[in-house]
C-alpha cells in the first residue's frame, strides 16, 4: 500500500508586480523560487498587492480557507492618500458599498485603525509616488472576506484612495521579520495551528506532520 505524501506549505512574501500564479512567461511566482510542481497558491493577491501569500498542495485546507462560511481573519496595511478622520473609520468598520462585477455589495463588518506610525515594512520596488503637497497615512484593515480587490475598493469609497496595499496576516500565520521574496517552509501542524485551523472540519485525511522542522528558504527580489 503507498502511502500518500504529506502536503507541502510554503508562505511568501510577494513582491509588488508579481503575478499570485505560475503560468506565464514573466512576473509570476516562477521567479520568486523554486516549489514543488504540485502546489499552488490558496487566494490571490493582485500584482500591484504585496505581503503574504500561502503556496501549498493541501487542498481541503484551500478550500476551508477559501469557504467564506468560515470567515478566518486576514489584515492588511495599506498606505493611503490623506488622513481618514474618525467617521471613515466608522464607514469602514460598518461596511460600505462597493461594486463587484456589475453588482453593488455592502461589505461585512470589519476592524479599521489608523496607525500611528508607519508600520516597519520593506522598501517597495518600485517606491510610491512621493507628493509634498497631499499627506498620507496608513491603516490596518482586519476583514473575514475577500472579494476582488476589496480593499482598495473599501478606502476609495470613503475617499482615501490605497496607495500601497501589503496582506499581513492570516489568523496568526504573518509575514513579521520577512523580506521582499522570502519563502519559508512550514509543518502541516505549524500551519493548521498559526491559522487556527481543525483538521476535524477539513475533511480529508487530516493528518498532521511531525517528521521534519521548517526549512527557510531566503530569496531577495
Amino acid at each position: 500500500m503507498t502511502i500518500p505524501a504529506m502536503p507541502r506549505y510554503f508562505v511568501i512574501y510577494k513582491p509588488y508586480g508579481v503575478l499570485s500564479q505560475f503560468s506565464g512567461e514573466q512576473d509570476t511566482l516562477k521567479d520568486v523560487g523554486d516549489f514543488p510542481p504540485e502546489v499552488y497558491p490558496v487566494g490571490r493577491l493582485d500584482k500591484d498587492s504585496e505581503g503574504l501569500l500561502l503556496v501549498t498542495d493541501d487542498k481541503p485546507l484551500n478550500h476551508y480557507l477559501l469557504n467564506p462560511r468560515f470567515a478566518h481573519k486576514r489584515t492588511y496595511l495599506a498606505q493611503v492618500e490623506g488622513i481618514p478622520d474618525s467617521e471613515a473609520l466608522r464607514s469602514l468598520e460598518k461596511g460600505v458599498d462597493i461594486k463587484v462585477g456589475k453588482e453593488v455589495y455592502h461589505t461585512q463588518p470589519a476592524h479599521a485603525k489608523l496607525k500611528k506610525n508607519a508600520p516597519l515594512l520593506p522598501e517597495r520596488d518600485p517606491p510610491i509616488r512621493y507628493r509634498k503637497t497631499v499627506p498620507d497615512s496608513w491603516l490596518e484593515l482586519t476583514l473575514a472576506e475577500g472579494k476582488n480587490r476589496q480593499v482598495r475598493k473599501m478606502t476609495a469609497a470613503v475617499g482615501f484612495p490605497t496607495l500601497r496595499l501589503v496582506r499581513w496576516s492570516m489568523e496568526g500565520l504573518n509575514i513579521d521579520g520577512f523580506e521582499v521574496g522570502e519563502i519559508r517552509e512550514y509543518r502541516q501542524e505549524e500551519i493548521y495551528h498559526l491559522l487556527k485551523v481543525n483538521p476535524k472540519k477539513l475533511g480529508g485525511n487530516g493528518r498532521s506532520s511531525k517528521a521534519k522542522p521548517p526549512r527557510n528558504k531566503r530569496k531577495k527580489w
